[in-house]
């Protein structure tokens, strides 16, 4: 990752960079017969490989299919490793104490007679983030705790509840009433009434929250999501503690039966699964997971309907749609921009790339799909669809081709449109940012150039950082210097001035006597 990207452009980098020539690590795609994975406290772990200019190393090994940080689970194991029976039974310990404390069942009881307490005695700790009953209150008594808990808060478990914001692993960055609202209402207007919320969990409240409140709409969703916190405020049948990166269910079977007899309900007619992933989760494991949850709902459809697809919005960043598309040829990009309440860069209404880049990908036509003209999208006749205001139609590409909602300009070289501040580089035979290094290293490390690390990694980051630190004093006191220099430039020029006046006033006082 380059120095003077922002974290942004850096996960645009990488969600635009090919699979093929890459240096990193990549997850293997399984191809024969599943392979039993070894778990860990996220359910079976991934198997991955570490890619050097393309080429794989030769040792491949195991490790934590939620988690990309060492930190947040460090598990590790080589494929070929054979481990004994104590490391293995210390593992399974290992992975019992990482659990929630509370089981499913157990957290639904506490539920239930949480509700029937009168307003005064609802409390919820907002250090241990739980629900508490009465004989909890004497455990919590030095903790910061809320009272007088309403049952309008216990709708709404998404402000209750803190936010994880890891984004290699949680990133629960939460939809903004806006982009919420537009979801529930296009998913009204399109006739839907099931919905599969998968690691969305406002738009989970906000369905039921207006389920509950209109008595008809008959629209009603399933959360699926690896946050267990939101066990204390959902029913067995409206939430599963589930993994999205490896289609683990922590509650067994059990809660995979909720998942198939939602999926499978009305032979799988009016149902759609919408989901949210952590930006910074690889889409291949992903995309594996929900053709799982496909097959699923495919299990319930006659014979003649088998040539049917699950309606998707799977929402992400534009620059991940080479990936996407990859994996699900029948998905199609809207240019209506998704924001969120807690992230500082995808907000609505900033411009240029200053603007949320999170984009809907669907495989419903899209001619079908009205995005609000008071927000600025234009219905496109020749294109079949609405497309931000700033997108105009190419008649070279027949296309509206812009992906981040502002205008981009056609090269005749590249025979394609770019974006506006790129230029066609004659060396690389491409358009690119003016500044590119066409020589540079594509992969690897910015600092040293070596490809078999990244930035974060590399053992000069110290010396780089100093060099930095070096350069910006340098160019400091250089600044420093020429303001002092046109200062004093600016103090000689008026004392000559001054001098010459008076020279002129005593040359006129002399030829006057």
């Amino acid at each position: 990752m380059a120095a003077p990207r922002d974290g942004l452009e850096a996960v645009e980098a990488e969600g635009s960079a090919g699979l093929q020539g890459t240096s990193g690590i990549e997850v293997v795609l399984p191809l024969g017969p599943a392979v039993s994975a070894p778990l860990c406290p996220h359910g079976p772990t991934l198997l991955f490989v570490k890619v050097t200019q393309g080429k794989e190393e030769t040792r491949r090994f195991y490790a934590c299919s939620a988690c990309r940080d060492r930190k947040d689970c460090n598990f590790f194991q080589w494929e070929d490793e054979k481990l004994s029976g104590a490391r293995l039974a210390a593992r399974e310990a290992h992975n019992r104490r990482c659990q929630p404390p509370l089981s499913r069942r157990q957290c639904v009881e506490r539920y239930l007679k949480f509700i029937e307490l009168p307003l005064t005695q609802r409390k919820f700790c907002q250090r241990c983030q739980q629900l508490l009953l009465p004989d909890d209150w004497g455990q919590h008594s030095e903790h910061q705790v809320l009272g007088d808990v309403s049952v309008t808060q216990l709708r709404k478990p998404s402000q209750l509840l803190y936010p994880l914001e890891n984004k290699k692993t949680n990133a629960q960055y939460l939809f903004a009433d806006r982009s919420c609202q537009f979801l529930v209402d296009l998913l009204s207007t399109l006739e839907f009434r099931r919905v599969l919320c998968v690691g969305t969990p406002r738009l989970h409240e906000l369905i039921r929250l207006t389920a509950s409140a209109d008595k008809n709409s008959n629209i009603k969703s399933l959360l699926l999501d690896i946050d267990f916190r939101y066990s204390q405020f959902y029913m067995e049948d409206s939430f599963c503690h589930y993994n999205m990166f490896n289609h683990h269910f922590f509650d067994g079977k059990t809660a995979l039966e909720v998942c198939r007899a939602f999926l499978q309900e009305d032979k799988g007619e009016g149902v759609i699964m919408v989901t949210d992933p952590p930006f910074g989760g690889l889409v291949e494991p992903l995309a594996i997971t929900f053709k799982k949850l496909i097959a699923m709902w495919k299990e319930g459809q006659s014979q003649d309907d088998r040539d049917k697809e699950l309606p998707i919005f799977w929402i992400f960043p534009y620059f991940f749609e080479s990936r996407i598309c990859q994996f699900f040829p029948s998905l199609r990009m809207l240019d209506y921009q998704v924001d969120y309440d807690n992230h500082a860069l995808y907000k609505h209404g900033k411009t240029g790339r200053k603007q949320s880049p999170v984009r809907i990908f669907t495989n419903i036509p899209l001619n079908k799909i009205i995005l609000p003209t008071e927000e600025g999208y234009r219905f496109c006749s020749l294109c079949q669809r609405y497309v931000s205001l700033e997108n105009q139609h190419c008649e070279h590409c027949n296309s509206c081709p812009s992906k981040d909602g502002r205008k981009w300009n056609h090269c005749f070289l590249c025979k394609k449109c770019v974006k506006p501040s790129w230029i066609h580089c004659s060396i690389c035979n491409h358009c690119a940012v003016p500044d590119h290094s066409c020589q540079g290293p594509k992969d690897g490390c910015f600092i040293c150039g070596e490809l078999d690390h990244k930035r974060s990694t590399c053992p000069n980051i110290a010396t780089s950082k100093r060099a930095n630190k070096a350069v910006r004093k340098q160019k400091q006191r250089k600044s420093n210097k020429m303001k002092m220099e046109t200062r004093k430039g600016q103090s000689m020029n008026l004392t000559s001035a001054t001098r010459r006046k008076k020279r002129r006033e005593r040359a006129h006082q002399y030829l006057c006597s």
